[in-house]
């Protein structure tokens, strides 16, 4: 999701939210997995060819639209039940249902994956809550972003170094922490941290561990993620939400559902029913459940985020 300072070769770029390498729920997935291999593991259509795609039309003879997802709480996993859900999915079924497609299938695979997944014909659309950069964009096009996502600190109880964005932890010498693959690796370079010195775990249950520990001052995530696992810690909280700078200036990332590039006609259907979903406060109301809170709304759009990468 977030803006990768590297090349998007592997596809993972720098995820500012947590691990994006989370697995899928034990035996539910792999039963999800047996029945989609049931259903027919067979590539999907490739569009006709005609301007803007035909995808769309081909979903709604079909009734089913195929979803990429990553396992990744809340974005879209499996749960324990075995049932498809995460923010993603659930706005998929509302938005999909008035496009007139009734029903949404889910195709797990690492996040690393999605892209190379979606133009390889494996799944319709990624609904994964995936970060829109320029360098995604020059791969697929984007609806608008569903969410947008500022960063926070995991830190002891009180703050006690009073560290509130990646200056503070490089002028106070902080110990400082970030998941694997995340963007606040770069974000925390760019202030002036040494790489090598940041303290690299798995994600940000792992972050947390680590501050309660006492082996570092901080840990960087979204702040979804470290308002979420800071709830029943007695030794750590999470800061305010901020905006981290990217070339100095206050950086928004924002997540949001992939297509391939052919298909804009999908991908513009899918806007307008978006649009109408925020305007209502639909939107909202299928983002809350899985802890999003009104200052990640957005009016926020992909061209805005595509910055000089292809808008679509």
């Amino acid at each position: 999701m977030a803006p990768p300072h590297g090349n998007e070769s592997d596809t993972s770029g720098y995820e500012s939210r947590h691990s994006r390498r989370a697995v899928l729920a034990g035996a539910a997935a792999v039963g999800v997995l047996g029945a989609l291999g049931a259903a027919g593991c067979t590539r999907v259509a490739t569009a006709a060819g005609t301007d803007g795609g035909d995808l769309l039309q081909r979903l709604r003879a079909q009734g089913v639209v195929r979803l990429g997802i990553a396992g990744e709480i809340p974005f879209g996993y499996i749960d324990k039940g075995g049932h498809l859900t995460g923010e993603a999915p659930e706005l998929a079924k509302a938005v999909f249902k008035r496009l007139g497609v009734d029903r949404v299938q889910p195709v797990p695979t690492e996040f690393g994956s999605l892209i190379p997944g979606l133009n390889s014909q494996q799944f319709d659309v990624v609904a994964a809550g995936m970060y829109v950069n320029p360098e995604r964009c020059a791969q697929v096009v984007f609806a608008d972003p569903d969410y947008q996502m500022l960063d926070s600190f995991i830190v002891r109880k009180g703050n006690p170094k009073g560290l509130h964005d990646y200056k503070d932890v490089v002028a106070k010498k902080a110990k400082f922490a970030t998941g694997t693959g995340y963007a606040e690796i770069q974000y925390a370079v760019a202030a002036g941290y040494k790489e090598s010195d940041i303290l690299i775990v798995p994600d940000q249950v792992a972050g947390l561990n680590a501050v309660e520990a006492g082996r570092v001052d901080v840990f960087a995530g979204t702040a979804l993620t470290t308002r979420a696992v800071v709830r029943k810690s007695a030794k750590a909280e999470a800061t305010r939400a901020f905006a981290p700078l990217v070339d100095g200036k206050p950086h928004v990332d924002g997540g949001a559902f992939a297509f391939r590039s052919a298909e804009t006609r999908l991908r513009d259907a899918f806007n307008v029913e978006l649009r109408k979903l925020r305007k209502s406060g639909e939107l909202f109301r299928i983002l809350r459940p899985f802890g999003f809170t009104e200052a990640e709304m957005t009016d926020l759009t992909a061209k805005e985020l595509c910055g000089e990468g292809k808008s679509g």
